[in-house]
């Protein structure tokens, strides 16, 4: 299931920004996190197909939203300017972004390539 993340959450679950100058995944898990806004009509089209990959890979990734409108300091820090963005982040390594409403199979080539998660 997806989690909403606030900055708080963020900070402890993905990246806490405020303390590392340098990029450290604070997770057990490799995660998927969705820039969104509730007024967006791509953001609509990529939530449940997201919510269902969420169930699909269960326990081995993490799937989170973060509202752009709600948290615009995460959205500022990421520089998120279009929505929506899809940050990927593997356990080891640097994460990548990925911007517009990607399909689902592009997704799961991404949970693949970059997470290096299989169903």
């Amino acid at each position: 299931m997806t989690e909403h993340l606030t900055k708080e959450t963020f900070k402890s679950k993905v990246f806490d920004y405020e303390s590392n100058k340098e990029w450290k995944f604070e997770g057990e898990r490799p995660c998927v996190v969705d820039f969104y806004a509730d007024w967006c009509g791509p953001c609509k089209m990529v939530a449940p197909v997201l919510e269902e990959l969420s169930e699909d890979f269960s326990g081995k990734l993490n799937v989170y939203k973060v509202n752009t409108e709600e948290e615009q300091e995460l959205a500022s820090v990421f520089g998120i300017r279009s929505i929506p963005s899809i940050l990927f982040v593997p356990l080891d390594g640097q994460p990548q972004m990925a911007m517009g409403a990607l399909p689902k199979d592009t997704l799961i080539k991404a949970f693949r390539d970059v997470l290096g998660v299989e169903k």
